[in-house]
């Protein structure tokens, strides 16, 4: 059979594509809509952190049960209910008349989200073979680059000329034409092995992560000390435990944690981690500050934010070439160490305010995560026995799309903690403490103006200095953070792999088909 690119494939290819340009759109766009939505629709800082919370976690949590519900239901059904799923939940919130409405529908999209990724993946792996599923995995990975590059200066635009409300109604015009020219076109494909989901471990792990991201969020409102807090946090610990006991005595676990014996495995699960706190959680808590705190239009901090963006469009190609001469682990730890140079300037030049200074930082960090970016996803599959590479690519995609919420969720709420004792220094003595707290959560969420009205004693040049000290702790967190994964991938990544340890080729995991790392693996 031909396998190559036919006119049928094409369109296929393209309607994966238009899927996956349209997350990262609804991600990256979303940040920057955020402020907007808090203008339109009210909500307090735990409401406005769920605009992006909600999607996150719903997408991390079901990725892998997608995954194993295409393989059992059939991957075109899965792509197209996960696309028309996210083009009616991008559709409604269009028309969302609250911010409790927006919330709910985000978690929405991040079902379809997850279930559009799977199917979409796993049909493209089905449609071609060889060097021309390298190719579409290729095309794949540079779209969803685009999505995340020019996302936030696209939903500027929107912003600035329609409203927020168009930026979704954008991923439903996407969603829509991916439906109408790609699903007609896509061959039905199953595993006639699969035995279906592990629903308790899936059940286990997604409650897991509820508990632990409402705690975190709501720890911005209530205090790190609440009751409900300890409640969820402690949920989380017992959910995670039970996950783990399940994961152990299942016959087909939705996760093999045996895999972690594997060290260089575990040095991979770094990976994401870092480019989580060096790269991914700035997409969010930059657009917030640039927008909220120092007053720029979205259209302007959306070309701001291309400075941090951009490099990932070349970046992670030219480090598939450096691997020629060096491995894949190498220069994943070289990157992590330009990005935590990054962060730590970026935080002086932050200091005074966001302008030109801060483009060479962001610029520095988005070239050094780019170098793991294009990598981690061949170095997850490169590091097991061959016939474990599937379960590989599922566990470090599951690692990096969890991780991202549960790292944007903690970020919010280090980031309001940090700016409590400078906003409280900043109060008149007689200001009650429940009003320094809520105004620093306000401060957090890029909330200046409701900040303000919250502490009427307090110049909003002061307030704008609390959150420029604790911007600036959190950055200094995010850099030691980066440095310590740097460490680990220089430690796990850098040896030379033993003779007898199988080589798997790679695979496709999430959004990215990494090229084939010869070093690596050879």
């Amino acid at each position: 059979m031909d396998r190559s690119f036919s006119t049928a494939r094409l369109a296929i290819l393209a309607a994966v594509c238009l899927a996956a340009l349209a997350l990262p759109l609804g991600f990256s766009g979303g940040a920057v809509a955020t402020p907007a939505i808090g203008r339109d629709l009210g909500g307090g800082p735990v409401a406005m952190n769920w605009v992006t919370n909600a999607f996150m976690l719903t997408f991390g949590s079901l990725l892998m049960a997608a995954g194993a519900l295409a393989d059992q239901f059939g991957r075109k059904r899965v792509f197209a209910a996960g696309v028309g799923g996210f083009t009616a939940c991008s559709l409604a919130l269009g028309f969302a008349p609250s911010i409790v409405a927006v919330d709910l529908l985000r978690a929405a999209q991040g079902v379809a989200a997850a279930a559009a990724l799977a199917g979409g993946t796993a049909a493209l792996a089905q449609e071609f073979d060889g060097a021309a599923r390298t190719r579409a995995f290729s095309v794949l990975g540079t779209t969803f680059g685009l999505g995340l590059a020019f996302g936030p200066v696209l939903a500027g635009v929107l912003i600035e000329c329609f409203g927020w409300r168009a930026i979704f109604a954008t991923g439903a015009v996407a969603g829509a034409l991916s439906l109408a020219f790609g699903v007609p076109r896509m061959r039905e494909s199953r595993d006639p092995q699969a035995q279906g989901l592990d629903w308790a471990g899936t059940l286990a792990f997604t409650a897991m992560l509820s508990c632990f991201t409402f705690g975190v969020i709501q720890a911005q409102e209530s205090g790190w000390g609440s009751p409900l807090v300890a409640a969820l946090l402690a949920g989380a610990a017992l959910c995670a435990i039970a996950f783990a006991t399940i994961e152990a005595r299942v016959a087909r676990p939705m996760l093999d944690l045996s895999l972690f014996r594997y060290p260089r495995f575990v040095g991979v699960q770094v990976l994401p981690i870092a480019t989580c706190c060096c790269y991914i959680v700035l997409l969010v808590v930059l657009p917030l500050r640039f927008i909220g705190i120092d007053g720029f239009s979205e259209i302007d901090a959306g070309w701001l934010m291309l400075a941090l963006s951009a490099p990932m469009l070349v970046v992670p190609m030219l480090a598939a070439t450096l691997t020629r001469w060096m491995s894949a682990g190498v220069i994943s730890g070289i990157g992590l160490v330009i990005a935590a140079a990054g962060l730590a300037w970026l935080g002086r030049a932050l200091h005074g305010g966001a302008g030109a200074a801060a483009i060479a930082p962001m610029l520095a960090i988005g070239i050094g995560a780019g170098m793991p970016w294009g990598l981690m996803d061949g170095l997850s599959v490169s590091v097991v026995p061959k016939e474990r590479a599937g379960m590989a690519t599922g566990i470090f995609s599951t690692t990096r799309v969890a991780g991202e919420g549960i790292a944007l969720a903690l970020v919010n709420a280090i980031l309001a903690t940090l700016a409590q004792p400078h906003v409280r220094d900043a109060a008149p003595s007689l200001v009650a403490p429940a009003a320094v707290h809520e105004a620093a959560a306000r401060l957090a969420t890029g909330d200046l103006a409701h900040a303000a009205a919250l502490l009427p004693g307090v110049a909003r040049d002061a307030l704008r200095q609390s959150y420029a000290a604790a911007f600036g702790s959190l950055l200094g967190g995010l850099t030691v953070v980066t440095l310590l994964c740097a460490l680990a991938a220089f430690a796990f990544l850098s040896r030379t792999r033993a003779h007898d340890e199988p080589v798997a080729e790679p695979a496709s995991a999430g959004v990215r088909r990494a090229p084939t790392l010869d070093r690596e693996c050879g």
